[in-house]
């Protein structure tokens, strides 16, 4: 995984080696593990926004692969804190 266009946005490509611009919305801890909160770069409509969620492991060399969530309780899960973290963010109406 590099950051080719700043703290984020990354690159990285698929089993292809076909390559995917994401801008990283979110970074959020669930049991342990890292997760990115990822829709394609340049997305302008946020009303339609396409967010994917990606596992953060690490390899035997200690680099760093992002993975598919497949399992669907993990990703519900993930999704609930990424939510929650949005609504705790905003500012309380006086």
């Amino acid at each position: 995984m590099s950051d080719a266009y700043g703290d984020d946005f990354i690159t990285i490509s698929d089993e292809d080696g076909k390559e995917y611009e994401l801008e990283v919305l979110c970074t959020v801890e669930y049991n342990g593990v890292n997760y990115l909160g990822v829709c394609p770069a340049g997305s302008e409509d946020s009303e339609e926004l396409e967010v994917s969620i990606l596992r953060v492991s690490t390899d035997e060399d200690g680099e760093e692969l992002l993975e598919a969530v497949e399992d669907e309780d993990e990703l519900n899960a993930v999704y609930e804190l990424i939510l929650f973290e949005e609504d705790s963010d905003e500012e309380p109406e006086a």
